[in-house]
């Protein structure tokens, strides 16, 4: 069995992975809220054993709530828990970049799709929305932008006669009252910021790319975009799962 998850800003995901290659367990958690008890809470409530781990790998942006998941599975689990970044992925994939300058949730979502003989832009909705770019198996770097729900959160808290609301798809642009302005703006304003940023890919390099989206706002967008788009909640996962074949063994 392979451990392998991906620590978010806002929200951590572990997965139990078997010899297919499939997940059978997942847990999801709040990153913030990461502790001791709540990790050995939540992997006992799945009823995960040592015996069953093989190998451990995480990609993280929050270095703090990956200190203590690695300390956490080296004590309670007696197994080593390796970081993405720190395995030799050259052999895996080519990153025109600065590595130390890209998420390693990037370059896992990277990994989940790499194919020599196609193109993608990688777009996924989490605490920013980033946008990459892979050209025949090279990481090319990207783009990010703000993400969908900070920003609404944002506008929320700062503007005081907006309520507290729920993104949803609108099919009028002008808004008829404050929930549906703003509705309206952040649905269409984020589609045609999408749009534009896919276009922009495509004229700078001259290429035509599979365009996969990932993240909790996926959904929303996948069919209002003008782009044809694949949906893959999974690809980070994917793409720690493809990576740990790298680890040769876990002690």
């Amino acid at each position: 069995m392979i451990m392998v998850g991906d620590i978010g800003n806002t929200e951590t995901k572990i997965c139990l992975v078997n010899s297919k290659n499939q997940i059978i367990k997942r847990i999801n958690l709040k990153t913030k809220n990461i502790n001791m008890n709540l990790l050995n809470k939540s992997l006992k409530k799945k009823n995960l054993k040592r015996i069953e781990i093989e190998k451990c790998l995480f990609s993280s942006v929050v270095p703090k709530s990956f200190k203590m998941i690695k300390f956490f599975f080296q004590k309670f689990y007696k197994i080593k828990c390796l970081e993405l970044k720190n395995l030799p992925l050259n052999h895996l994939i080519k990153i025109k970049v600065n590595k130390k300058q890209v998420g390693s949730d990037r370059i896992a979502n990277a990994l989940g799709v790499i194919n020599k003989n196609k193109n993608y832009i990688i777009l996924d909705f989490g605490t920013a929305t980033t946008f990459d770019v892979l050209i025949n198996n090279v990481y090319h770097g990207g783009v990010i932008a703000p993400g969908v729900s900070l920003s609404l959160k944002t506008l929320i808290n700062k503007a005081t006669l907006i309520p507290n609301l729920s993104l949803k798809k609108t099919n009028k642009v002008i808004g008829l009252n404050t929930v549906s302005a703003v509705r309206s703006g952040f649905f269409w304003g984020y589609n045609g910021l999408i749009d534009n940023i896919i276009n922009l890919i495509k004229k700078e390099t001259k290429k035509s790319f599979k365009i996969i989206i990932t993240g909790g706002f996926s959904y929303l967008f996948k069919n209002s975009l003008k782009s044809k788009v694949k949906v893959n909640r999974d690809i980070t996962i994917n793409g720690l799962i493809r990576a740990s074949n790298l680890i040769k063994y876990n002690k």
